[in-house]
């Protein structure tokens, strides 16, 4: 060895064993800072794995029970149902700068909220079930600018909800239900928030706008809340107001009569009065099909009689009816199995979606009417709300809100010249997750249909903007001719009604795993679009293919784009719960229920958010 050679050997020895006595240091502070933390919790003495003679973590495995580790370095403690007392000193715990999740559910914690605005790199607090009982300080949560995940419910705290909530840019869930806050429920400045529960508190007035979206099983049990999805909120005029409005109308109404005297005696005098002329019933108008009314063209509809009225299902203002759709510009977007859809200009504020449906008519109207009343009460943020209907015996018009970002289909397996953005994993995940909640809300809001959607496909899950999922064509089936849904709705390509005729409350959940499954490999379910009748092609074929496979990362689409050993557990993950949801058993078959939980848990990297944008 050269002298060279030797003195760089020297310097390289010098800076390994710099790196290794930063290690053991690091390792000697986490340890001695978790022992710290176990001797300042009631019953800690239980943790019996945590010995200062041993290091908490051996590169990605923990030594110690209930430690989250990477790369030598403890990121998550997990402490669930251990009996633990007493409270989380934070002051402890700040030594650990590699910490961002935190778990104690399910033990006796109690005291003063911890301070945990002093450990700003935490995503995730669960606190569930546990013994706190005092009120939370309005800026508990300044400043945890990453916190995505809060968890406090089944406690009894007291007090309004902390304000500092409502401005956090990644919080994600909050779940509240089971405590003694009171007072309003603050407004959420973003709209990032994706599953809420403020249930049984003691929480009045009105909901914020933003959340109104979300079940009426996640307000329930407060008594004094209002506005969707509860009833509108009552306003309260003060008496003298009420008298000043009355002696208003009265004065209205006293003008009025002189005016119309005055009027009358002016008709009586005149020889040149202008008579009204005499009302005329118009007859039906034929115009050309709808299909034709593409390109700007004025949408028309065939022998639509206008005497007739759009029928509005939900709170919004009848600001338009059907003649404004006739006359309004539209585009075929496509036709479906069920009929066409157009893409329909109102006015600069106000673009619908209209869809025909003509395989509709073996229902009477008032069964119609009361399962379209159903329809248009569902509001959740991963639904596309229904605005309005019109009825006819030979089809029917729905009316809904257009959302921009095209359907899933298309980005699954659309052209390079209709799609602007691949979908990487976080937002297939974050899609997944979406319609799932979706789905859940149809199961839970719907209970006497057995499939809720019915017609769960990548074509009838649109994206918004921010590539959130909306779930459309969904509660079809009651309303739908029989012969025409066997042949064509998704519900009855599964196993359960190929094997035996019938469809079961986990038929939908059949129809989840297969979207699930196109989701991460990228194939394409050919009779998920179009069919043949007699079913010679189908999804269950889709299905033995994909089966057959080892389920390894070599069936993740090629569009999803890089992956590391950090995401590539989580996306097996989905993709088995997928292949679970096609289970062909029925009663081996998860519930919803069970299906959204385990959906729930996948993250976006192996590393329970660990590699998060700051």
């Amino acid at each position: 060895m050269t002298a060279a050679q030797s003195r760089s050997f020297r310097h390289h020895l010098h800076h390994l064993l710099l790196f290794l006595s930063l290690i053991r240091h690091v390792n000697s502070l986490e340890s001695d800072t978790l022992i710290e933390l176990k001797n300042s919790l009631t019953n800690g003495e239980k943790l019996t794995t945590w010995d200062p003679s041993t290091t908490p973590c051996s590169g990605n495995e923990p030594n110690w029970e209930g430690v989250l580790c990477m790369n030598d370095t403890v990121w998550g403690i997990r402490l669930e149902g251990k009996e633990l007392g007493g409270n989380i000193d934070t002051k402890i715990i700040m030594n650990l700068t590699s910490l961002i999740t935190i778990s104690f559910q399910n033990n006796s914690l109690e005291g003063e909220f911890p301070v945990f605005k002093r450990l700003r790199r935490l995503r995730s607090i669960f606190l569930t079930a546990n013994k706190f009982s005092r009120e939370i300080p309005m800026d508990a949560f300044e400043g945890m600018r990453r916190l995505k995940k809060l968890y406090l419910a089944n406690n009894e705290f007291v007090g309004q909800i902390p304000t500092s909530l409502t401005t956090l840019p990644k919080l994600r869930d909050l779940m509240l239900e089971n405590n003694r806050f009171e007072g309003e429920i603050p407004t959420f400045v973003r709209d990032n928030l994706t599953f809420v529960n403020f249930a049984n508190n003691r929480l009045r007035g009105a909901i914020p706008k933003r959340l109104q979206g979300f079940p009426k099983s996640q307000f329930s049990g407060n008594g004094d809340l209002c506005g969707p999805p509860f009833e509108e909120c009552k306003v309260e005029i003060p008496t003298a107001t009420i008298i000043m409005i009355a002696l208003v109308v009265v004065a209205a109404l006293a003008s009025i009569t002189v005016a119309f005297i005055i009027l009358q005696q002016f008709r009586q005098s005149s020889n040149n009065a202008l008579q009204p002329p005499p009302y005329k019933k118009q007859p039906s108008l034929d115009h050309d099909q709808m299909e034709q009314g593409c390109g700007g063209k004025t949408v028309a509809a065939k022998k639509l009689d206008l005497s007739l009225k759009l029928t509005f299902l939900n709170d919004e203002a009848e600001s338009f009816d059907l003649a404004d759709l006739l006359k309004a510009s539209a585009v075929v977007l496509g036709g479906g199995v069920f009929g066409s859809s157009y893409k329909t200009t109102l006015s600069r504020h106000k673009v619908v979606v209209v869809k025909r449906y003509n395989q509709m008519n073996n229902v009477t109207i008032d069964e119609f009417y009361k399962h379209m009343k159903k329809l248009g009460k569902l509001k959740h943020a991963n639904l596309v709300p229904l605005i309005a209907f019109y009825y006819r015996n030979e089809e029917k018009l729905f009316l809904a809100d257009y959302v921009e970002n095209i359907s899933l289909a298309v980005h699954l397996h659309g052209s390079r010249s209709e799609v602007k953005q691949r979908l990487d994993w976080p937002t297939r995940l974050k899609i997944v997750k979406g319609v799932a909640r979706g789905l859940l809300h149809l199961y839970n809001e719907l209970p006497s249909l057995i499939t809720p959607h019915g017609h769960l496909k990548s074509s009838n899950v649109l994206l918004n903007q921010e590539f959130e999922s909306l779930l459309t064509d969904y509660g079809l089936v009651p309303i739908t001719n029989q012969e025409h849904a066997r042949d064509v709705m998704i519900a009855f390509k599964s196993p359960e009604f190929k094997n035996h005729g019938r469809i079961t409350k986990k038929t939908d959940i059949w129809s989840l795993g297969v979207l699930i499954v196109e989701i991460m490999t990228g194939r394409f379910p050919a009779n998920t679009f179009h069919y043949s009748k007699g079913g010679d092609l189908e999804l269950t074929n889709f299905l033995d293919s994909v089966m057959k496979e080892d389920v390894t990362i070599d069936m993740f689409d090629k569009e999803i784009g890089r992956f590391d050993k950090r995401n590539e557990g989580e996306m097996l993950k989905l993709l088995n719960i997928g292949l679970s949801c096609c289970e062909p058993n029925v009663e081996k078959r998860w519930d919803i229920k069970e299906v959204v939980a385990r959906i729930e848990e996948v993250r976006e990297n192996n590393d329970n958010d660990n590699n998060d944008d700051d």
